[in-house]
């Protein structure tokens, strides 16, 4: 499993949310450039995001993104869900229902599904919030 741009600019643009739009909305424009990232690719993931409820935007003169709730209620996980799709880290886990023909003799299925466990878990209980005061831990 790789986190694509995708998900990583999701992050890096509902943090940028968090931090500068707390009074107002923010323009794509702006976060585009305190992000480094090209206006044109920010288009199609707040797209994602807006059609997901994550963000709200406003039109008009004074229009752009906010957030939609407080950073404390955005779990990471379902954020890279979202851009992501499954967060597995083995395809035969992807999308639920393990539909691999080997399944059943699998050595190795065990551990992926308890990989996936761990991932899920880690991520869920990681908030937009965490990520901006810095409370990332360590599972190990």
């Amino acid at each position: 499993m790789m986190i694509s741009t995708k998900g990583r600019y999701a992050l890096r643009v509902l943090i940028d949310l968090a931090q500068n739009g707390k009074e107002q909305c923010v323009s794509l424009r702006d976060v585009a450039q305190r992000q480094q990232i090209s206006v044109k690719y920010l288009e199609a993931v707040i797209a994602i995001l807006n059609r997901s409820g994550l963000v709200i935007s406003h039109m008009g003169k004074n229009g752009g993104y906010q957030l939609s709730r407080q950073p404390q209620q955005y779990r990471i996980g379902d954020i890279l869900r979202i851009t992501e799709g499954d967060i597995a880290p083995v395809s035969c886990l992807e999308c639920g229902d393990n539909k691999c023909e080997r399944a059943d003799d699998c050595t190795t299925l065990p551990m992926w599904m308890e990989l996936k466990r761990i991932i899920s878990d880690y991520l869920d209980n990681l908030t937009l919030e965490d990520l901006i005061e810095g409370n990332v831990t360590k599972i190990i």
